[in-house]
């Protein structure tokens, strides 16, 4: 369709990405390794309040999904990196673009559920 109408069969993809990037870890995650790759220690240190089981669930996720690599360096003690893929590089300006959009308007958000809550 040409009208801007959104097809059954897209909306199922749109649900399927939104449910790939879509929990507060894999968002906060790509935009960790939008700035470039990063080491498991490093990605647990920048996000604060993640679990190491968490952040391991979570980049386990993104690269069975094909948006995270990992690679392993022969060395002694293992090193292992987590890079963006290619095409998950294209969601690095929207992501930064709804991070920046929650931030601003973070305080507001949080007036209008108290707001809510006691109406």
């Amino acid at each position: 369709m040409d009208n801007g109408e959104v097809l059954p069969a897209e909306m199922c993809s749109l649900r399927e990405v939104l449910d790939l990037v879509g929990d507060k870890w894999a968002i906060r995650v790509l935009v960790q390794l939008g700035d470039g790759p990063r080491r498991f220690s490093e990605l647990e240190r920048a996000l604060t309040g993640v679990s190491r089981r968490m952040l391991s669930l979570t980049l386990r996720g993104l690269e069975r999904n094909s948006l995270v690599t990992r690679k392993v360096y022969p060395e002694v003690p293992p090193r292992v990196e987590y890079t963006m893929t290619a095409h998950a590089a294209e969601l690095d300006e929207p992501l930064h673009a709804l991070s920046a959009w929650a931030a601003k308007h973070r305080a507001k958000v949080a007036e209008a559920r108290r707001a809510h809550d006691v109406a």
